[in-house]
């Protein structure tokens, strides 16, 4: 079982302690996140004029949606790997099949060259018998 961290962490200027058994870089790098959404949120003068309530609601809203857009990149990541996986596999077999042509295509050759050598012998012995007559 991991370690337990506790890390003091400032978020929007106030110092919470996060405890878990992740990294405590990790865990700062969770407070960033925090406090960067809400600076990005403050920043907004219309934000700024909501009540408390309203203010936490809208920044629940905006790591949500940065949320789904990591998770619908990481399905599109996905389903191109599992593209690019198909596409591997087919490839593959195209080299197998193009592999089995030439070894296919070099044995023929083989026959064909066995076959000249033979007829050329013919020749030659039919050329012999013919000079010898």
């Amino acid at each position: 079982m991991a370690q337990k961290n506790d890390i003091k962490v400032v978020i929007n200027n106030k110092v919470y302690t996060l405890s878990g058994q992740e990294s405590e870089d990790y865990l700062q790098n969770v407070a960033t996140y925090i406090n960067g959404k809400i600076a990005e949120c403050q920043s907004s003068e219309a934000y700024r004029r909501f009540n408390a309530e309203y203010q936490n609601v809208l920044l629940a809203l905006n790591i949500a949606d940065d949320y789904f857009k990591a998770k619908d990149q990481v399905n599109q990541m996905l389903t191109e790997d599992d593209d690019k996986d198909k596409q591997i596999y087919d490839l593959r077999h195209e080299v197998i099949e193009v592999q089995i042509k030439y070894e296919s295509a070099q044995k023929m050759i083989e026959e064909y060259k066995e076959k000249i050598s033979e007829l050329q012998r013919q020749i030659i012995k039919l050329e012999a018998e013919k000079n010898v007559k």
